[in-house]
């Protein structure tokens, strides 16, 4: 140890002190048994760490050299991603105006604090599937529980996040739009009222028979999987519900505790548009930043006639309706489209094209656009609990905080014991797409709970359009464009 020259004991002092600094924030002492291997690697070197550099033979060196260049990438790229940042693309159009299909983010995971993985042993950059080999990427076991460490702050109103998949503990592999939950609801509520039209199946009775049928139905729907939190699919919205927060949208018009929460310019809902017989060329669609997948011809399928119906769009002299499209539209978009002479009229997409919304079969006539109000859960926080509200919260205590619940001759039963009031454990959150009208979230699948939040998306990195070849299809003026508003 005497032998070893200054710089060597400022290494290992500077290695140490931040094998200590990461023991204090995660809060784990195991990370000291690194400091033996660290004060052998700089002063004592009593094991031959690089025993293949001093080796005879040319070719292990060689391959040595590669086998210790990729173990330390993996290594470090593990902890990198796992700790500090992570690589997300845009896969869909739910928040399009804010941020593209074909989008590059870097994800800050210290913006609220990273999680310790769920499944520790996983192979890097890799999500929950192997390329290729069609496997799991990751180790079931060990699996640990929910910690998160220390980050820079908390999640705000209109901060963009991304998040695990809520509904994505099971999936069906084959069919994964909708998810498995609204699929074995669906089935479920379609199978029984075929047996009985007059009757009004229970929320219970659909999910008991849809799930028999989804499991059964393995040629559609695939093999039946279940995934860790931090193996979910990853999604990215906008959070515009925080804890404790009373939640209602009227015509379009989120209010917070009664008040309106503003929506950001990028955000477009969905708007039937029609024209005097001229069409509306690709070169305005491009203008008004409308993608190919997003341009909808309705008046090209006579089965939609009973959509334009009853809304009262022109027809010509052959009785056939003038051209409509249905399109998603920002406010400046529809200013625009105003300002063209061939355009006759613009109505908003009709309401009930949304779908059924959270939670599934609960009987308020809440849509996507007249929805709630809804109180968001606060860790801490008790609330009564009874049969009108339990279809809000079930899947919270059952799922995301693992009670054994059931309700029997109108009593709810929480571990066996009956109940009325229920206190929560965790933090959660109401995320939607700022493309309202084609965005699959928390208006569908309900809230967002704390462990499953991943990060925040700090800017665009690489942007690709998929509607152009290369290398038209590089988005220059997105580089390092910020992806936090």
């Amino acid at each position: 140890m005497k032998q070893q020259p200054l710089k060597q004991w400022i290494k290992f002092s500077i290695a140490a002190i931040i094998c200590l600094l990461f023991m204090i924030w995660i809060g784990s002492l195991w990370i000291l048994l690194l400091l033996p291997f660290i004060f052998d690697i700089y002063i004592t070197k009593l094991i031959q760490w690089t025993w293949w550099k001093t080796s005879k033979n040319n070719s292990v060196r060689r391959v040595m050299e590669w086998v210790d260049a990729i173990i330390f990438a993996l290594v470090a790229v593990y902890i990198i991603n796992l700790f500090f940042f992570q690589n997300y693309q845009i896969p869909t159009s739910s928040l399009e105006k804010t941020l593209l299909v074909g989008d590059f983010l870097f994800v800050s995971k210290v913006a609220y604090g990273p999680r310790l993985p769920n499944t520790p042993i996983a192979f890097p950059l890799v999500q929950n599937t192997l390329p290729m080999l069609n496997c799991k990427s990751y180790l079931e076991t060990p699996e640990w529980g929910y910690h998160r460490l220390n980050g820079f702050g908390h999640i705000k109103h209109k901060d963009i996040v991304v998040f695990n998949f809520p509904a994505g503990d099971t999936i069906a592999l084959k069919k994964q739009n909708p998810d498995y939950y609204t699929s074995c609801y669906n089935d479920g509520y379609s199978f029984l009222r075929s047996q009985e039209p007059n009757i009004q199946p229970t929320i219970d009775q659909c999910y008991r028979y849809g799930r028999e049928i989804v499991r059964e139905n393995v040629q559609e729907y695939g093999p039946i999987l279940y995934r860790p939190v931090d193996r979910r699919e990853n999604y990215v919205k906008r959070c515009v519900g925080l804890p404790g927060d009373t939640l209602q949208i009227i015509k379009n018009q989120v209010y917070i505790d009664k008040k309106p929460l503003y929506d950001e310019l990028g955000v477009q809902y969905n708007y039937m548009v029609q024209t005097n017989g001229s069409p509306i060329t690709s070169d305005i669609f491009n203008s008004l930043n409308v993608s190919k997948d997003d341009r909808q011809l309705l008046t090209q399928d006579p089965g939609n006639d009973f959509i334009l119906s009853p809304m009262g769009f022109q027809r010509d002299a052959t009785g056939h309706f003038l051209p409509v499209y249905d399109v998603p539209l920002t406010r400046d978009a529809v200013a625009k489209l105003k300002k063209l002479p061939f355009v006759t009229s613009i109505k908003v997409e009709p309401d009930w094209m949304g779908g059924d919304v959270f939670p599934l079969g609960f009987g308020k006539k809440w849509t996507r656009s007249n929805f709630g109000p809804i109180w968001i859960p606060k860790k801490g926080a008790t609330i009564a609990i009874n049969t009108s509200n339990l279809p809000i919260y079930r899947r919270i205590i059952e799922a995301y905080e693992n009670n054994k619940l059931s309700v029997e001759n109108g009593v709810i039963y929480i571990n066996n014991k009956p109940t009325s009031t229920y206190t929560f454990k965790m933090d959660y959150y109401w995320m939607m797409g700022d493309n309202r009208d084609n965005s699959a979230d928390s208006r569908y699948w309900g809230f967002v709970p704390e462990d499953h939040i991943v990060g925040q998306p700090l800017f665009v990195w690489l942007s690709l359009d998929k509607d152009k070849s290369f290398p038209g299809n590089i988005r220059l003026n997105r580089f390092f464009r910020s992806a936090t508003n």
